[in-house]
This record gives C-alpha cells, structure tokens and sequence, in this order.
C-alpha cells in the first residue's frame, strides 16, 4: 500500500451501500447485551480510522470527527434481513487455496445457527454454476461439519466472467436473499457487477465477499485467508532446497513461489526459513548478471546458496507472452525454469549441484494451518453479520485486529504490494544479507 493511496482516501471512498432501513431485531440481542462492558464493542456510530499514526492524521488537516474511517464489521441490533425467511448462497471462484472450506463451513454453521436461517445454497464451480442453471447443492451443518479437515472446496470452482444477468435470474429463481463470494479481486469485481444488477432490478439482494487471495494482494486488510498457511508450508519447501544445496559441491537451491504481481509469500517464506541468499519479487527488479555474480560470491564463501523467486518476478527479462487465462489475466512465463538453465549455463565452469522446486499446487491444494482455521472463520462471521445487516457491494476483512467492512469498489481498485522502501523487504535485506540491488 503506497502512502499516496492512503493520503487520496476520502470519506466517500468508504461509504457503504445499505438495501434499505433496518427494522428487525436480531436474534443475537442476548450476547451483544453482554458486549456492552467489553473495549472491543462497536457501536453504530464508531468508525476504525484508515490513519494508524497521529501524524498522517494530523497531516489531513480536519477535525478528528471528518477523518476517513471504515465501516465496523459485527452484528448489528436491528437487522434487515428476517432471518427466518432468509435463503442465503455460497460460490468459491478462482484457484484453490487453504482455507476454502472453513469459510463455506462457517457461513453454514453460522447462517443456520446463530440467525437460524431457512436455507444455505452452494452453486457449484464458481460463478459458472449460477449460470449454467445447474441445481445447487443443499448445504446442512451435518454435510459441512468434517469439511475443514482437507483442502481445496466442495463446492468446486473455475475462472471467467459469466453474464451477470443470468446469475441474478438464478439466484431470483431459488429466492436467494443474500450471496457469499470467496475469492480475489477478478472475483470481487464480478461480485460488485452482480450488487449493481441486482440494484438496477431493485431487488434486496445482499452481496458480500470474502477476499481470498493466496497472494496477499488485496488492499486496505491486514491479510487474505491462506497466505499464512501457504508461506509456513512453502517455508518447508525452502528447507529442503537448502538442505539440498548445502550438501552438495557448489550446491544451488531454487525455489520458485506464488506471486504473479506482489511478492509477499516469498518475503515471510524467507523470513521463516532463514536459509535464504537470495530473495527475488515482482517489486524490486534483478538483472541476470546481477543475480549471478552474487550466486558466484556466494557459492565461494560459503559453498551453496538458496534463491526463491516470486512466480512474477524478473518477467521483464523474459519474451512477453500474450497468451491470457478464462479471466482474461496474463500468463507468466515460467521464472524458474529461466533461471534454472541462465544459472547453469552463468556458472558452467564451476561443477555444480543444482535442485530446482516448484511447490505451487501443493501448497494451493493443502488444508488451512491453525491461524487461518480461525481466521476464516471469524471473517464469515463478520460477512454473515454484514449481510444480514443489509450491505451490499461489501468485503470483510481485518484491518490492525479490528474487522471492518469495505466498498468492494474500493477493494479492487487498487491492489496490495511489497513496500521495496518498507519494513518488511528491510526485514528480508538483513536477514538474506543479499544487495540492495542486482
């Protein structure tokens, strides 16, 4: 997030679109009574400041009452929606990623549990099974109960933009009142674009994402669900490369990571396994002969050396390609077999023992780890809060340890990248003792 963004936010840019006044009283009343007495309670009227310094807010020149501030996510006493007529819809769209189905298990339990809702929907393989018109599948807490314990989603899912106007039919034709989006900013998109067709048939359909990006890339949240899972396992991956490298002569390790655009998985990866020389991502360029006469150093002083490189990293060095994927984003040319063979056609006069690791889908494909169980869980909570509430065009997210929830417009407008001048590619300097630059 770069400080411009932060210092061009306005009050507008965090308004929330509501359906209409809420009249109903929650079933909730009991447990936000007891709320009452706690710091973490919100009221109707509290906003979470964007600015987290007394001087950026200081800086903005107004009164402490106009500074821009987010939306609270939690239950709310008065509610839009009847819960007990309420028919809610789940999809997961784009790739897989830790933690799919804890979130669908959590919308389940908490729809049917806590608001004691009539009936959760899950159309199958993303925003194809609402317009395909295929039957969806009827989710109870009995058939989502286990779903956790393994990865991936039982709900399927695919990339590619679907007619928006089909999928408001669907969910008009099995009288969904609210519909739950697990998934990126390509998928966010197709959310907002689903809200304003709903809106321009004034029809009281509540949209609500649930931002997973196993990149990390959406902005204005403290991070997507997966991303911890997914660079502690990928931290093992780095593991081994360097056990690999370090018991070889002239032993190289290289392990390529997820990140077409930020580089944020092989940032903490290299912070968790500590064996790392040399860190490549997206935000902070390379040249070939930079990267290998570093290798050359590195090799002897200390006879190996373990590079990670973020899938979009050093793509400029590579022929473009114009091949694009169903959601219309470009396909990266393969960063690691590039550097597999410049590597060991660069130090062909030295013998060498080069292992090369793509642990991509394995670790896409995994179960969420203990932080992201609970994560995914308490972010359905809030997205189930905010729908029943009666927003729409929103996402939920944690943001400094406090939900919030978020203009979906906003969310998509830009998107969420390794700081080259911040603390955390600092981090990664000291720790690798790579260059500057290479």
């Amino acid at each position: 997030m770069r400080l411009s963004d932060l210092q061009a936010i306005t009050h507008e840019d965090l308004l929330i679109t509501r359906l209409g006044q809420r009249t109903v009283d929650t079933p909730l009343q009991e447990l936000l009574g007891n709320r009452q007495e706690s710091v973490h309670y919100v009221t109707e009227t509290d906003r979470v400041l964007v600015d987290d310094t007394l001087g950026m807010a200081k800086n903005r020149g107004v009164e402490a009452a106009d500074l821009p501030a987010f939306n609270p996510g939690g239950p709310r006493r008065k509610l839009f929606f009847d819960p007990s007529e309420v028919t809610a819809a789940i999809v997961t769209c784009g790739g897989l990623c830790p933690g799919l189905n804890n979130v669908i298990r959590a919308l389940v339990l908490h729809l049917r549990h806590a608001y004691g809702c009539r009936d959760v929907l899950g159309f199958r393989n993303g925003y194809q099974g609402l317009a395909d018109g295929s039957e969806p599948l009827r989710l109870t807490p009995e058939l989502v109960r286990d779903i956790h314990t393994r990865g991936g989603t039982i709900l399927g899912t695919s990339r590619g933009n679907q007619d928006p106007a089909t999928m408001i039919e669907t969910l008009v034709r099995h009288n969904v009142n609210m519909l739950f989006v697990v998934g990126g900013d390509g998928t966010l998109r197709g959310a907002q674009t689903l809200a304003t067709e709903a809106a321009r048939r004034d029809l009281p359909i509540a949209v609500v994402g649930v931002p997973k990006t196993i990149d990390n890339d959406i902005p204005w949240i403290d991070h997507s669900f997966g991303f911890q899972t997914a660079y502690a396992r990928a931290a093992e991956s780095i593991q081994a490369a360097h056990v690999e490298a370090s018991s070889g002569v002239n032993g190289i390790g290289l392990v390529k990571l997820m990140g077409r655009h930020s580089g944020f998985i092989a940032a903490h990866a290299a912070l968790v396994a500590q064996g790392v020389d040399f860190t490549l991502i997206p935000e902070v360029p390379f040249t070939l002969d930079g990267l290998l006469d570093g290798v050359r150093k590195k090799l002897a002083n200390q006879g190996h050396a373990v590079v990670v490189v973020a899938e979009g990293a050093g793509q400029d060095l590579l022929p473009p390609s114009t091949a694009t994927d169903p959601s219309g984003n470009r396909k990266l040319v393969d960063i690691g077999a590039f550097l597999k063979q410049q590597l060991t056609e660069g130090l062909s006069d030295l013998p060498l023992s080069l292992r090369y690791i793509d642990p991509g889908y394995a670790i896409r494909s995994v179960p969420a780890n203990a932080f992201d169980a609970v994560y995914c869980t308490r972010l359905a909570q809030a997205a189930t809060h905010a729908a029943m509430a009666g927003f729409t065009s929103v996402m939920v997210g944690s943001r400094r340890g406090r939900f919030i929830n978020l203009p979906i417009a906003l969310a998509t407008k830009t998107s969420n990248h390794v700081d080259p001048h911040g603390d955390l590619w600092m981090a990664v300097l000291e720790t690798t003792g790579q260059p500057l630059s290479l």
